[in-house]
C-alpha cells in the first residue's frame, strides 16, 4: 500500500430502523439486554431467503454479469455450511429479498437481517452501485449479503483500538467517489457499536464486512498507517461467526396440535422446530409461556418449501410471543422458535389454542 492510493467507494449503511423500547426491567437486566441486542436483526435459523432482481425499464435494473457475481455471492455464503437457504424467484413480490443495481446513483448499501422485511416492498432492500465483476466489486457483492444475514459494519467493532485521523477521514470521505456528508461519514466510519451488535469480541481486518481504507486515515495501529486492505473474501472469523447463528441442522419432526403444549429447553440463540398440519379451517393463536425473550416465526409449505406468513418478537417486553394467524385444513406449516434470553430457566413452552 502506498500513499498513492486513491479511496475506493464504500458501503453506506441506511439509517435503521427504530426498534421497540425495552422494558424498565429488561433494561436494567445487563444479561437479558445484552442477549437481545446480540439477537437483534438475525434469522430464525432454517429461513430460505427469497431474492429477485430488478430488471425491465426500472432505474434498477440489474445487468446480467453484475447478476451472476452476486449469484456467486450467495452461493459463497452457503457454502460454509450454513443452515439458511437462499433461492431466486422471478417476481419482486414474492422476494425477501429484493436486489438493485445503479451507476448513477452509485450506492452500495442493504438492510441489516430481518430490517429487510420492513422496506418497502417497491424499493430495493439491497442495492449496488459499482461494477461488481472486479475483485473488488465481487468483495462489495459478498459485503452486502453479509448485512442481509446480520452483520454490521467491522471496523465498527469497539473492541478494533482503531484511532482514527478524524479530519483526515472527513475529508476523504467527502471528496468523491464517496462525496459523504460528516453526518454520513460519522454513522459509517467513526460511529462505534454497541459491543452486542458486532461479530466478535476481537477486530478482524480480514473480514468481508470491513471497510478497505487509503493510508493516512487511520493513527492506531500503526501498521494501517499506510492503509487497510483486506483481502475481498470470507476469512475464518466470518465463516464461524455465520455457522454459529445459522449452523446446518436436521427438519422439524415434532408436530404441534390445537391446545398442546411443547416445553423445550433452549439457551440464548438455540432454537426448536414444530409441524402444524389443521384439523379443521379457522383462526389458531400460538404463543409461548414462561419468562424467556422469544421470536416466533410461522411459515407455509409451497411447493415444497416453506415460506414466511408472519412473526412476533417479545424480546425485551413483559410479555409473551404470540401469532394469531388463520390456518387451513389439508396444509403444512412449520413453527420456528427462537429464543434469545432464557430468563432464569431454559424451560419455554409453545401452546396453540
Amino acid at each position: 500500500m502506498t500513499a498513492e492510493y486513491t479511496q475506493k467507494p464504500l458501503c453506506s449503511t441506511p439509517r435503521r430502523f427504530p426498534v421497540t423500547p425495552m422494558s424498565e426491567a429488561a433494561r436494567n437486566d445487563t444479561d437479558r439486554r445484552a442477549a437481545i441486542l446480540t439477537s437483534g436483526t438475525k434469522w430464525a435459523n432454517g429461513t430460505i431467503l427469497h431474492y429477485c432482481f430488478f430488471g425491465g425499464d426500472s432505474r434498477y435494473a440489474v445487468p446480467k454479469e453484475q447478476a451472476d457475481v452476486i449469484r456467486a455471492a450467495f452461493d459463497s455464503w452457503k457454502a460454509t455450511g450454513i443452515g439458511l437457504e437462499f433461492r431466486e424467484v422471478d417476481q419482486l413480490g414474492d422476494a425477501e429479498v429484493r436486489i438493485g443495481f445503479s451507476l448513477a446513483d452509485g450506492v452500495s448499501q442493504s438492510a441489516v437481517g430481518r430490517d429487510v422485511l420492513r422496506m418497502r416492498r417497491d424499493e430495493p432492500t439491497t442495492v449496488y452501485g459499482w461494477d461488481l465483476t472486479t475483485p473488488y466489486g465481487n468483495g462489495t457483492a459478498l459485503h452486502e449479503l453479509g448485512h442481509v444475514l446480520g452483520m454490521e459494519h467491522e471496523h465498527q467493532n469497539p473492541f478494533t483500538g482503531i484511532q482514527w485521523n478524524e479530519d483526515k477521514v472527513y475529508a476523504s470521505l467527502g471528496r468523491p467517489p464517496n462525496s459523504w456528508s460528516r453526518e454520513k461519514t460519522f454513522f459509517n466510519i467513526l460511529r462505534k457499536l454497541d459491543p452486542h451488535d458486532v461479530q466478535g469480541s476481537s477486530w478482524d481486518p480480514d473480514s468481508i464486512m470491513e471497510y478497505e481504507f487509503e493510508a493516512g486515515l487511520i493513527a492506531v495501529p500503526a501498521k494501517y498507517q499506510t492503509g487497510l486492505v483486506p483481502s475481498g473474501t470470507l476469512s475464518g472469523p466470518d465463516k464461524t461467526w455465520v455457522q454459529q447463528w445459522y449452523p446446518a441442522g436436521a427438519s422439524p419432526d415434532r408436530v404441534l396440535e390445537p391446545f398442546d403444549s411443547a416445553t423445550v429447553h433452549l439457551g440464548a440463540g438455540q432454537q426448536a422446530d414444530f409441524v402444524i398440519r389443521p384439523t379443521e379451517s379457522r383462526k389458531y393463536t400460538i404463543s409461548t409461556k414462561g419468562a424467556s425473550d422469544a421470536l416466533l416465526v410461522l411459515f407455509e409449505q409451497a411447493d415444497g418449501e416453506p415460506r414466511y406468513l408472519t412473526a412476533d418478537d417479545d424480546s425485551g417486553e413483559e410479555r409473551n410471543a404470540s401469532i394469531t394467524h388463520k390456518l387451513f385444513k389439508g396444509r403444512s406449516y412449520v413453527l420456528r422458535m427462537r429464543v434469545n434470553y432464557p430468563g432464569d430457566s431454559s424451560a419455554v413452552a409453545v401452546l396453540m389454542i
